[in-house]
């Protein structure tokens, strides 16, 4: 539970680095929207561009279970859009696969409509 909660408290932050030794080297981050997987290089690179256009990144942790190696997670990712300064609300659960102390596999899953309203925010000057 420990290292979700640092995981996310890495991507309030927008320190990708940490986020980075958070994951194994190898692990891999699927999308129910797209049904693929992303490399950590791949996520990264979505976290960084997330934290380009989010302000005030906060979770609202509903529920968080310990699941066969790892964590089951509920919550709301809420932050300002920084080109106009309209609030952000997305709901998503994440099942995170762990294994020596680092996250080897995330499924996340969320409603596309929500995260493409970030896609649709001009970015700010």
């Amino acid at each position: 539970m420990e290292l979700i909660a640092g995981l996310l408290a890495a991507i309030e932050a927008g320190d990708v680095d940490q986020v980075r030794a958070f994951y194994a080297p190898d692990a891999r981050i699927w999308h129910n929207f797209d049904d693929r997987e992303q490399t950590v290089d791949e996520n990264l690179a979505t976290l960084t561009w997330m934290c380009g256009v989010l302000d005030d990144r906060h979770y609202d942790v509903i529920r968080r279970d310990p699941v066969d190696n790892g964590v089951m997670q509920m919550h709301v990712l809420r932050g300002v859009v920084k080109a106009t300064g309209a609030p952000f609300a997305m709901h998503a659960a994440l099942v995170v696969t762990m294994s020596d102390g680092r996250v080897t596999r995330i499924d996340e899953y969320l409603d596309p409509a929500a995260a493409s309203s970030l896609l649709r925010a001009p970015t700010r000057s």
